[in-house]
């Protein structure tokens, strides 16, 4: 198999729904780029039925995405992420 075609079945994809921890904070890297560092918590079901477990997962956005997150969302807003 051609490596290019190798890449494609090491690829990732997670989908993620929850709330943010904090306020999304926009830095910009050197050369200008902006960045956007954020938390989420996200829910999912513990070892029982009526036991719930919450994992905090760090993500960043660059670019468009970066300066979108942080001019419309705060701490507490309701978020859903695609990522890779």
């Amino acid at each position: 198999m051609e490596e290019e075609t190798m890449a494609n079945f090491n690829l990732n994809k997670v989908i993620l729904g929850g709330r943010l921890v904090s306020d999304p904070e926009l830095k910009t890297t050197q050369s200008g780029i902006p960045v956007c560092s954020f938390s989420v918590a996200v829910n999912r079901r513990g070892s029982s039925e009526s036991e719930q477990k919450v994992d905090f997962i760090n993500c960043q956005a660059w670019r468009q995405t970066a300066e979108f997150l942080c001019r419309y969302f705060r701490k507490g807003s309701s978020v859903c992420l695609i990522g890779a």
